[in-house]
């Protein structure tokens, strides 16, 4: 068995200049990269329909599976512009910030702000936390569209850095109209696999993504991306609205403060997976790579505590998009995931399980996780067409991999993201069911990953082509010649 199926946490990279020279993306892939994130906060979005191409592409030579993630930019609030690029300011002094399109370049006394309603969402004694709270100012009063502040610490800030309020409450929408412009894009010009909201707020605005995103023709998962604090109030609403859920722990630490963020990483993680939904975990979990060929300590136990909490995937940002060490962190990721699955204990606690199931896939999976951990099998060998019956398969952990075949390359694509899931192409269609149980399983026979006197428990539906038709389990074990045809039923 080869370390990429040894590993079942899958890993998310973010691509940009450090990815762009040739033959990066292919040593990307065989490091272990299941999916790549487009982050359209930066360069045009021409210029990531190029690295999205280059992906296709890529993966193509190396034979593997690989997801694209579209990350809208959201309403990232920021300030604008210093005259010299930057200022210093002292604990004690006042600064202004200015919610006006007209505000002149920034200096020592005020700066702009991209948000023109700031003003009517903050009041006397907020805290605005600026460069991810490095710089923290406290509002005294509100003057029109000038918001008057005193500075809370010494330090040094720049152009365009962001801008979030303690504990929340800023009113403005997740969706903005550049990021409704940019989901018809990568529906037309990409056919992009997810698409992440940033900061969402509720379930209407996952809908609103969705409606748009279907309207233009995209089959694309929607990711909700938690980092707001109004997030968090709506967590089972948004999550319930989303295919994948995002610990995005970046803004998500700054409005809340970093002394709640653990906890809340691992409430994030623990119900996205009791609501069946696929779960990612991001924001400097490798920092230091971005200079260091090595990870810190630290960063190894982050890595590790999240594939323990059951986390599907982790990812890189600036590790892979901007660093000197691409590659070597990927593979520090992918060493750290498979070291840290030898200690996570699977969940098989199945009084917590649903009851009021509504769909016969449902059944089917709960059914499989409950033999597989009960009588013992090799794998889990599943036939779909959307991927919905491996995500349900996998939403109780087990320690047996599921293989799930599909003929569609975007269900395909969608399913290397979910932990325990390696997706394979294969065309069931004229296929009885049995006939596909024989094939699959010889394919996996000649690959290593099965061997003569395996048991596996295989799932399919009476019209093999048919969404959500899973309603059938066998038991089967490979007969001593380990070929399809020793194949027979228990």
């Amino acid at each position: 068995m080869t370390i990429e199926h040894a590993r079942r946490t899958k890993i998310l990279a973010t691509l940009g200049p450090a990815t762009d020279p040739p033959g990066v993306l292919e040593d990307l892939f065989r490091a272990g990269v299941n999916v790549v994130r487009l982050n359209f906060s930066h360069g045009d979005p021409s210029g990531q329909a190029k690295r999205a191409a280059a992906v296709r592409l890529a993966a193509q030579r190396v034979g593997a599976e690989v997801g694209i993630l579209a990350d809208l930019p959201g309403p990232k609030i920021r300030i604008e512009r210093f005259a010299d690029g930057k200022v210093t300011l002292k604990a004690g002094e006042r600064f202004d910030l200015v919610a006006s399109p007209d505000a002149p370049p920034g200096d020592a006394s005020q700066v702009g702000v991209s948000y023109l309603g700031l003003p009517g969402d903050v009041a006397h004694g907020d805290v605005l936390l600026l460069d991810d709270g490095l710089m923290q100012l406290r509002v005294e009063s509100v003057e029109g569209e000038r918001v008057v502040c005193s500075v809370l610490n010494d330090g040094v800030l720049s152009d365009r850095k962001g801008l979030n309020k303690q504990g929340g409450g800023l009113s403005l929408g997740a969706l903005t109209e550049r990021d409704k412009e940019i989901i018809a894009y990568v529906a037309s010009n990409i056919g992009v696999d997810f698409i992440a909201v940033s900061f969402c707020r509720n379930a209407e605005d996952m809908n609103e993504a969705r409606r748009i995103a279907r309207a233009n023709g995209s089959d694309a998962a929607l990711v909700s991306k938690i980092e707001r604090t109004e997030a968090i109030e709506n967590l089972a609403e948004i999550i319930e609205a989303s295919d994948v859920v995002m610990v995005a722990r970046g803004d998500l630490g700054v409005e809340i403060g970093d002394a709640e963020l653990p906890g809340l990483q691992k409430k994030i993680i623990r119900e996205s997976l009791a609501r069946n939904r696929v779960v990612i975990t991001a924001t400097q979990m490798l920092q230091s790579m971005v200079e260091s060929p090595i990870p810190t300590r630290a960063e190894v136990l982050d890595v590790a505590n999240a594939v323990i909490d059951g986390t599907d995937a982790v990812m890189l940002s600036a590790e892979t998009a901007a660093g000197a060490w691409p590659v070597k962190a990927v593979e520090a990721m992918a060493r750290i995931c498979v070291g840290a699955e030898k200690q996570f204990h699977a969940d098989t606690d199945f009084e917590k399980a649903p009851r009021d199931l509504e769909r016969a896939d449902q059944a089917i999976a709960m059914a499989t996780m409950f033999l597989s951990e009960h009588i013992g099998v090799r794998a889990i060998v599943a036939m779909t067409e959307s991927g919905g019956t491996a995500r349900y398969l996998t939403r109780f952990r087990s320690g047996a991999p599921v293989y799930a075949f599909s003929r569609h390359d975007g269900a395909r694509r969608r399913m290397a993201l979910m932990r325990d899931v390696f997706p394979i192409a294969f065309d069931s269609r004229g296929l009885a069911p049995r006939e596909a149980a024989r094939d699959s399983l010889a394919m996996l026979f000649d690959r290593g990953l099965l061997a003569t006197g395996d048991r596996v428990v295989f799932t399919s539906g009476d019209t093999m082509q048919q969404h959500g038709a899973t309603n059938t389990l066998r038991l089967l074990q490979l007969g001593e010649s380990g070929k399809a045809e020793g194949l027979g039923e228990l």
